[in-house]
């Protein structure tokens, strides 16, 4: 398999944590995340929204979309609940990701760390922060209670989150003031298998 990846990328590094942990073998075609020029030569056939990450399967098929190539490899695999509830839980957290807390946590650090020209964002900045920040407070309140995000197992909601939460601090939010977060993080990267995102 392929994946065209950056190694920058949150969104990419959910996949690749995932293989690590199933042990699934691919190879890596690096993309640069700020310069999308060449995006339509490179993806246009693979993917129609020319983002990383995109696979492509030994057989050609290619997937596009974290969420659907953690939920493709995923399932079957400790990191589904065999329970119909559970599974809902586990989308509800991974679409709670992509709606709540990506665009906020992970756009103020592409923002900050890898755009760049982050002057031109700071007007928008404190927007994305305040976001974020209620993201985080979700995550908390819920995590202070539960040491998984469903039921007793980490599970692919869990991976989904960890991925942009763990370098939250590079888009300026200030993770000391969430403990349970901080603890559910460590309890994420003490799994077997785990590897960072420079990895």
């Amino acid at each position: 398999m392929l994946l065209y990846d950056s190694p920058v990328s949150g969104n990419c590094y959910k996949v690749r944590l995932l293989f690590a942990q199933l042990g699934i073998a691919y190879e890596r075609q690096p993309v640069d995340v700020v310069d999308r020029s060449g995006r339509a030569e490179l993806l246009g056939d693979l993917n129609p929204a020319q983002r990383v990450p995109t696979l492509v399967l030994d057989d050609g098929r290619s997937l596009a979309e974290s969420g659907a190539i953690l939920w493709y490899f995923g399932e079957g695999t400790r990191f589904v609940p065999a329970d119909r509830y559970a599974r809902a839980q586990v989308l509800q957290w991974m679409f709670f990701e992509q709606y709540d807390h990506e665009p906020a946590i992970a756009v103020a650090r592409f923002w900050l760390g890898y755009s760049g020209r982050p002057e031109e964002f700071e007007p928008r900045r404190a927007e994305r922060t305040a976001a974020g920040y209620r993201a985080l407070d979700a995550m908390e309140g819920h995590l202070a209670e539960h040491d998984w995000l469903v039921g007793d197992a980490v599970t692919l909601a869990d991976i989904a989150l960890y991925a942009y939460t763990h370098v939250a601090a590079e888009g300026g939010f200030d993770l000391t003031r969430y403990p349970a977060i901080q603890q559910w993080l460590a309890r994420v990267a003490a799994q077997p298998g785990h590897v960072t995102i420079d990895a």
